[in-house]
């Protein structure tokens, strides 16, 4: 998205487009390939718009969890940590789906240029980050269950927790510069 003026000739860069791309445009999202293969942008309602609330949902769910266990209600930080781990399943779950829309309806793949290739390096790598954080959370459920944490010793959970809302906050961002803009 940085390099989009810079490509169109923007600034003291007037030549490059002529140079490498004669009929480029300027514009966001990039959906036209420089061999003039077009393709469509994923809109942010729907699939986008649905994951984006189970994530948001997960990270009260993580919260409250969070909260029980300062408390010492073992049953609540079960529960809540389940259904957090449950809505992170669903987030992937989804994101497949989303994929298997892209490529079979859209016809978006990587080589559907600039705005295929950042659409999945930028979904997929916090895809991976959510299934590292599922983990993390499993984990964390089977030590809650074996009553490793009291209310006052629980780092392990406590950094797990602060992963969940980084990767939670990071989704948003993604949405609002994948997906909306």
């Amino acid at each position: 998205m940085v390099a989009v003026p810079w490509l169109g000739g923007a600034s003291n860069n007037a030549m490059t487009h002529e140079v490498l791309w004669p009929q480029f445009e300027a514009v966001w999202p990039l959906l036209t390939t420089p061999d003039g293969t077009k393709t469509e942008a994923m809109p942010w309602n729907g699939l986008p718009l649905i994951n984006t609330v189970v994530l948001l949902t997960s990270s009260v769910t993580l919260h409250f969890a969070h909260v029980s266990l300062e408390k010492g209600k073992r049953s609540a930080i079960t529960l809540w940590l389940g259904i957090t781990i449950l809505l992170g399943m669903s987030f992937l779950a989804l994101q497949a789906e989303e994929y298997i829309h892209a490529y079979r309806e859209m016809g978006l793949t990587l080589t559907s240029g600039v705005y295929g290739n950042t659409f999945f390096l930028l979904t997929g790598f916090h895809g991976m980050h959510v299934t590292l954080g599922t983990v993390f959370l499993l984990v964390l459920f089977f030590r809650v269950l074996k009553g490793h944490f009291s209310a006052d010793k629980h780092f392990a959970f406590q950094a797990g927790s602060w992963y969940w809302h980084f990767v939670d906050v990071v989704w948003l961002c993604l949405f609002i510069f994948v997906y909306v803009l």
